[in-house]
């Protein structure tokens, strides 16, 4: 979905170029460290809005400093290896980038705690990063000028949000829920400031799917086991956004353990039988899906990634034969 396992980010691009040729995407090395990773790679789009590391967590400064200067080193390296390596493309390409709410559930206020416990501060860091996500974008359409650039906004924390679940700095409480309609009002200004199509990513259960199409995102992504070991409430929900023409990103590829040889059927056919489950006409899976890892792949081996991404690209061709 973005992320990749190493450090070299000329080869990452190569092998996203190879795979996944119809809709690569620029990846995300976490492996390098502080700024790599999506908190620090999120909140260096932060525009005004300086961060910093303090006790290994990222925080708001006073001023731009060090690790935020590596931060967006790291960026333009990887933005000046795409512009290199992907000369020409003319296709979708995708980008990727943190979402307010997750943002704020990991970056700290200057004197301790988190954004999120200060609901001012949440609208200052969203306003910012509105301003910094359309900033990027741009950068990358004119890189790869002849490319449609698709957005997807990472927000594997907004469940914990909205349920009041993310913990206190001294891990004994937990801060207030934040309000739907607070949450996607956040939502909506990024989505809103990039100017592009938008795939709202969650991987965590409960995502918010019924708020990601309220919000103006063009497609939900999730882990599609999750989706399918859910309640009724979010199968209802999930049936009524697909019906009503949303994309789905569907995380039929595990990324914990061996990728088996059947994977690739296994997640054709998983996603199929979503499919007639909810009742949707077969014929318009092959405009609605894409298939994909169920999350993140910095946490595999390289050879298990390359074997992730086969699985996806070969999946795809038995649900969409030519």
């Amino acid at each position: 979905m973005g992320s990749l396992p190493g450090t070299d980010i000329a080869e990452a691009i190569t092998v996203v170029l190879g795979e996944f040729p119809d809709l690569p995407h620029l990846p995300e090395l976490p492996d390098r460290g502080p700024g790599a990773e999506i908190i620090g790679r999120g909140a260096g789009l932060l525009v005004d809005m300086p961060v910093e590391l303090y006790a290994a967590r990222w925080r708001l400064a006073a001023r731009p400093g060090r690790d935020l200067r590596r931060t967006l080193d790291l960026m333009e390296r990887d933005l000046d290896t795409l512009t290199e390596r992907a000369d020409g493309y003319s296709g979708v390409f995708k980008i990727q980038v943190t979402g307010p709410w997750t943002l704020a559930a990991g970056v700290e206020l200057p004197l301790g705690g988190r954004v999120l416990r200060d609901l001012g501060a949440c609208r200052d860091l969203t306003a910012s990063l509105a301003e910094g996500v359309a900033a990027h974008v741009a950068e990358v359409a004119a890189r790869l000028p002849q490319a449609r650039i698709l957005l997807q906004v990472d927000e594997p924390s907004l469940p914990a949000v909205l349920a009041g679940d993310i913990p206190t700095e001294s891990g004994l409480g937990r801060l207030p829920a934040i309000e739907a309609s607070v949450a996607g009002q956040a939502l909506k200004e990024v989505i809103d400031a990039a100017g592009v199509p938008v795939v709202a990513h969650c991987c965590a259960p409960g995502a918010p799917i019924g708020l990601f199409r309220e919000v103006g995102a063009t497609a939900v992504s999730v882990d599609l086991e999750l989706v399918r070991t859910a309640d009724t409430a979010t199968w209802d929900v999930l049936g009524e956004v697909l019906d009503a023409g949303m994309g789905l990103f569907a995380g039929a590829i595990p990324t914990t353990g061996q990728i088996r040889p059947e994977a690739a059927r296994q997640a054709a056919e998983r996603t199929t039988e979503l499919w007639r489950q909810l009742g949707l006409p077969i014929e318009r899976l092959a405009q609605q899906v894409v298939l994909t890892p169920a999350c993140g792949l910095a946490t595999v081996t390289p050879q298990q990634a390359r074997a992730a991404l086969t699985a996806c690209r070969e999946g795809a061709r038995r649900l969409f034969p030519e």
